[in-house]
């Protein structure tokens, strides 16, 4: 550099730009990471610049610009002093800060689980050997030939640093996420992302960092002021272009576009515009930017795809478009620009070769060293202070918003809401913990209310079933006192009609008989009443035995053809005499059969069919059919129909009467069987009873469901 005072003014203006994008990264980090984290993040931020300024000027300059050992690295110049005339003391301000900003890339990576004290052995470690090692190469001739490295004597190009810099921060970052690996969580089933603390914080970051990188790349430049204006045109355009194709990319992918895709592809278009911005056009550094800004968040899904996780996109920013950037100098540069010597291939090759140089020292080094300091000091907190936050765990400090969220947490943990939550007076969370108080005070007045309305249901149960128990109990005790006068006078009254002689009136003959039919009919309903009370105390008990079915049913047929031809009814039995045996209780499946064939002829107009069938089903069920074509009813009124005591009003129904108990007790003996029914039916279109009952049942399986049961 010369000894131009404007020149001298500039690139200390340069210097404090670059330094603001400490302030830069901080706020973006902050933003990316949770809440719990956020004051450990910050506080690496300022850490990582004291041992980075610190360590490249106490020997980190000379290794970096000192005179050259074989290319390799540089041997004089530990420790400038400014009392030395002779010191470049601009330069080496300028580069303390590029220093610095290649230093703070890792801390966003390994946000959320690395150690305080483990950051600080990574941050020497890049600062003071590999960063200074891999800048003499690609820089050390910018304090002279005596400095100049082999890879710049080859010709290689970075002009402020997207390899030097960026490259060397994002192959460090993938070493040590790699050895410390994914936050406790990140890529459990079903989650996306462990979410951002404030991304209003990440975007004021990112506009702090674009500020910053206009020093970046126009101090670049040195003691060539023509060419400022140049490389910042290119440097803002790079990095809008960046962030719209990060953004409409985002708008491509996901349902609603990403605020950090587009944020992180601005980032990527200003490193991928880093390495040429002095000698593209500007058409060119706006699709170096724009292509750059796609490689960041193609990039990002690579390495979720890959389950390595990064906290905040440091490698895809800074590595991958790093990456694109340096070779996109000999793909788009100026040729006469280059100063090289060398043609666009040639060039490419150059810069392709540098790359490979920096990922494998980089890279190499770097993982080597960190799997060692891991194996003898763990680069990792536990599971428990990362679970508790790096705030707490790493530095006991906190703040109000993470006090209140402790507590509410431990609220959620041990479910207990009697104790409010703290207020802290002119705080920023005092209007939230006073609300979330109010809200408590809600649930435990709703939980107190709700805790006396089950006492009084309980109660209301009780009560309900004593009543049940003692309505059950009477209708079985009359239904049995009714039955004995009832068998009496039905008796009777077909003793009468049968054996009138020619002297008695037939009118006295015909009322006798009315009398047995009406008695008969009484009797019914009396049974019914009687087994509809047994089953639901709970003391119907089924005699289950190996059942002949077909015998059975051509049984209830004989008895019931009586009744369909006095009705002038067709019923006819389809039964094959191979079915197997069903276990049941004979006396229940004929009650069954013998309720629906009833409804049939009760609901059957004259001239009507029914049809009493059994078949094997493919699943080894039996299945019993009755079907008739009477009167039907809306699908819809099945349910009513099967509720005990319940007749159908108007309609189809309307005239024929019942108790109301027959399906029923028909639904809870097949249900007591283990089987199903189902009824299909439509006004005026008939209805078929399907009844399904498993076969393949031992008495003993049988009585111990009904145990269970």
């Amino acid at each position: 550099m010369t000894s131009d005072p404007v020149i001298h003014v500039w690139v200390l203006v340069a210097t404090a730009l670059v330094f603001a994008m400490q302030l830069g990264f901080c706020l973006l980090e902050v933003g990316f990471v949770r809440a719990k984290n956020s004051i450990n993040v910050a506080i690496k931020n300022v850490m990582d610049f004291c041992i980075a300024g610190f360590l490249f000027w106490l020997f980190g300059y000379a290794i970096m610009f000192g005179p050259s050992w074989l290319g390799l690295i540089g041997t004089d110049g530990f420790m400038p002093d400014h009392l030395d005339a002779s010191t470049p003391l601009v330069f080496i301000l300028f580069q303390i800060m590029f220093c610095g900003t290649a230093t703070t890339i890792v801390s966003g990576a390994v946000a959320e689980r690395m150690g305080y004290g483990s950051y600080i052995i990574v941050s020497a470690v890049l600062s003071a050997l590999i960063y200074p090692v891999f800048g003499h190469w690609a820089w050390g001739g910018m304090a002279g030939p005596q400095s100049q490295g082999w890879l710049s004597s080859m010709g290689f190009i970075d002009f402020a640093g997207s390899t030097v810099v960026h490259s060397v921060g994002g192959w460090l970052s993938l070493a040590a996420v790699l050895v410390i690996g994914p936050r406790t969580g990140r890529f459990d089933p079903g989650v996306r992302a462990l979410g951002s603390n404030n991304l209003t914080m990440a975007a004021s970051g990112v506009l702090v960092l674009w500020f910053g990188w206009l020093g970046f790349n126009g101090g670049s430049v040195l003691g060539d002021l023509d060419k400022a204006p140049g490389v910042l045109l290119n440097t803002v355009v790079a990095g809008c272009a960046g962030g719209l194709a990060g953004h409409f990319l985002s708008v491509l992918l996901e349902p609603k576009p990403r605020v950090e895709h587009f944020l992180n592809g601005i980032l990527g278009g200003l490193v991928g515009i880093t390495a040429g911005a002095l000698v593209v056009g500007t058409a060119s550094a706006a699709l170096i930017g724009a292509i750059a800004g796609i490689i960041v968040i193609a990039g990002g899904a690579l390495m979720d795809r890959l389950k390595i996780d990064d906290a905040v996109g440091a490698v895809p920013v800074h590595l991958f478009a790093g990456v694109w950037g340096t070779l996109s100098v000999a793909l788009f540069g100026d040729v006469s620009l280059f100063g090289t010597g060398l043609g666009r291939w040639e060039q490419l090759g150059v810069q392709a070769l540098g790359v490979v140089a920096c990922g494998a020292f980089t890279f190499g080094s770097g993982y080597i060293v960190l799997r060692i300091i891991n194996r003898f000091f763990p680069l990792r907190i536990d599971v428990e202070a990362e679970r508790l936050g790096l705030n707490v765990a790493e530095h006991g400090a906190t703040s109000p918003m993470l006090d209140l969220a402790a507590e509410m947490e431990r609220h959620r943990q041990e479910g207990n809401f009697d104790r409010p939550v703290h207020v802290e007076p002119q705080s920023d969370v005092e209007l939230i913990a006073a609300q979330y108080n109010r809200v408590i005070d809600r649930v435990t007045a709703e939980i107190q209310r709700h805790s006396l309305l089950l006492e009084e249901l309980g109660k209301a149960k009780v009560e309900a079933d004593n009543s049940n128990l003692a309505k059950s109990q009477f209708l079985a005790t009359m239904s049995h006192e009714l039955r004995t006068p009832l068998n009496a006078v039905i008796g009777f009254s077909q003793l009468i009609a049968d054996q009138a002689y020619g002297d008695i009136d037939q009118h006295y003959v015909e009322h006798a008989r009315d009398i047995h039919d009406g008695g008969k009919h009484l009797l019914a309903l009396v049974n019914d009443v009687l087994d509809f009370s047994r089953l639901e105390a709970g003391k119907f008990q089924l005699n289950e035995q190996p059942l002949d079915l077909p015998r059975v049913m051509r049984g209830v047929h004989r008895l019931m053809l009586a009744l369909a031809e006095s009705n002038s009814l067709g019923l006819t039995l389809e039964v094959d005499p191979s079915l197997p045996a069903l276990m049941g209780d004979e006396r229940a499946i004929r009650q069954i059969l013998i309720n629906l064939v009833g409804n049939a002829v009760k609901f059957t107009p004259a001239g009507g069919k029914i049809r009493m069938a059994a078949t094997l089903e493919p699943d080894r069920r039996l299945c019993l059919t009755v079907a008739d074509t009477g009167i039907g009813m809306e699908q819809n009124l099945v349910s009513r129909a099967l509720e005990p005591f319940t007749q159908l009003e108007g309609g189809l129904a309307k005239g024929h009467g019942g108790s109301g108990l027959g399906l029923s007790l028909v639904n809870a003996l097949v249900r007591l069987h283990d089987g199903t029914l189902v009824i299909q039916t439509a006004p005026g279109k008939g209805t078929n009873v399907s009844i399904r009952l498993p076969v393949e049942r031992t008495i003993e399986a049988a009585a111990a469901e009904r145990k269970v049961g």
